[in-house]
Formats: structure tokens, C-alpha cells, sequence
């Protein structure tokens, strides 16, 4: 039985590495297109929020707001830019108890995704991120458990390989595995595709590096250790994704 916050041990280097290049590969190093990203109105840098309560998450339409599991009372929406977008908004919503009907939005935080943008029908390296719901139960790193909820591995393995850029050697220091095609209670990294290797996978929350990933989404140091922190396997927590067209359909 794995217990939540527990350090696991991973020793598949070789799996990993693979893996790793299809999450944030390091031929983005530019981040040209994306200055002043974090500068857009109203999106600090761990903006918090008023204490607002709202009947439900705003801008999902009703087709993934019914993928929401009933008993979830934690959602990372992330809100992208565009369709082609790599520029997105992560934002946690949050319920404070199984019997509360309404959404309260708890902080924000300017974000990457994939730098092709999105897709509904996401592909192995197409450099899209994955429109939809899905679970969040796993969580890791290159650094050690800051106080997360989840189970978390800590492991060398997860390292982004030294001849990528500098400015993506940080990348995994936190990851939080989003539940797309992978084995649910396994480290981020584990290689188990459910739905076979053309589907893609190693589908991460991790950190930004400041230009678009490669399906993955990235948000700066602060905005992971407050998630991991704050998410809580308990709450039954998913994250809604995708560009705004797709959220409202």
C-alpha cells in the first residue's frame, strides 16, 4: 500500500530519459513569441483570488464539466490562450466541504503548454497538449517532497538530460503527473501506456522554463510547491485543460 507523501526509490534511468523527451524536450530554448507572458492583466505570479463563490468553473462547458468526477472538490483548470497557443492560466478552484455546491477560485498563475498549442486527439511528439479531465495522483521530482499530499517520488532519474538548455535543467525539479494514458499509483516517469505509445504520454504539471512544452503544462517554481502542497488525494482532484474554444464546447 502506497501512503501519500511517502519518498519512493526509482531506478529505470534509461526508461526515464526516453520518456522525459516526450513531455519537454529541449529544442525550444529560444522562447521567442513569449515575452511579457507573465505580464498580461490581472495574471501575477501566484495571483490569489477574492473570495468569490461561483455555481460552477467558469468558461467549461457542460461536455467536460460532466467529466468532473461528483465527489472532486480540487480542479486545475488550465485555460489556454488559443488553439495554437503555447501561453496559458492555470487557476485552482477549490469546494470546502463534500456538502458545499459551489466553486471557490483559490490562486492563478501564467503558464506553458504544448508549443504546437492543443489537441483533442493528442498524438506521440506532436508538441500539443491533450484537451479534457483528467485524475491527478502522482507526483515527484529531481528535489526533495516539499509537503505534498501525494505519494512522491524523489529521484535522480527524472533529471533533464544535461544537453538540453540551461534553462530547462529545472523542469522536472517538481512534477505532478496528470492521469493521461499512464498507470495510475506509479511514479511519473513509469513507461506503462495503457492506450499503447502512439497515444503519447509523460503528460506533466512541472516547471516553466519560459516558452511553450511538449504537451506538458509548466508553471513557475512557487505555483508547483503551492499545488503540491495544497492538492490532496483525499479531495479527489483532476485537472480541466485545453484552449478556451475547446473548454467552452
Amino acid at each position: 500500500m502506497r501512503i501519500a507523501g511517502v519518498v519512493r526509490t526509482v531506478v529505470a534511468v534509461a526508461a526515464s530519459g526516453v520518456l522525459l523527451t516526450s513531455c519537454a524536450s529541449g529544442d525550444d530554448a529560444s522562447g521567442k513569441g513569449d515575452a511579457g507572458h507573465g505580464k498580461r492583466t490581472g495574471q501575477g505570479s501566484g495571483q490569489g483570488a477574492g473570495a468569490v463563490d461561483l455555481q460552477r468553473i467558469p468558461d467549461v462547458g457542460d461536455r467536460l464539466l460532466s467529466k468532473i468526477p461528483e465527489n472532486s472538490r480540487q480542479v486545475v483548470a488550465v485555460y489556454g490562450d488559443g488553439e495554437d497557443s503555447a501561453k496559458s492560466t492555470v487557476v485552482l478552484y477549490t469546494k470546502s466541504g463534500e456538502k458545499d455546491t459551489t466553486w471557490t477560485k483559490a490562486r492563478s498563475w501564467p503558464a506553458h503548454n504544448g508549443k504546437k498549442g492543443w489537441t483533442t486527439d493528442h498524438r506521440e511528439n506532436d508538441k500539443r497538449s491533450p484537451v479534457g479531465v483528467f485524475t491527478l495522483t502522482d507526483a515527484g521530482g529531481v528535489l526533495a517532497d516539499p509537503g505534498a499530499k501525494f505519494a512522491y517520488t524523489k529521484s535522480a532519474s527524472m533529471q533533464a538530460p544535461n544537453y538540453w538548455p540551461k534553462t530547462h535543467w529545472h523542469d522536472f525539479d517538481y512534477v505532478i503527473a496528470i492521469d493521461y494514458n499512464r498507470a495510475k499509483g506509479t511514479p511519473p516517469n513509469d513507461p506503462t501506456r495503457p492506450q499503447g505509445q502512439s497515444k503519447g504520454g509523460s503528460i506533466w504539471l512541472h516547471m516553466d522554463h519560459g516558452s511553450g512544452t511538449s504537451g506538458c503544462v509548466s508553471l513557475s517554481k512557487p505555483g508547483m510547491e503551492s499545488l503540491l502542497r495544497t492538492l490532496d488525494p483525499q479531495q479527489h482532484p483532476v485537472v480541466v485543460m485545453g484552449d478556451r474554444a475547446n473548454l467552452r464546447a
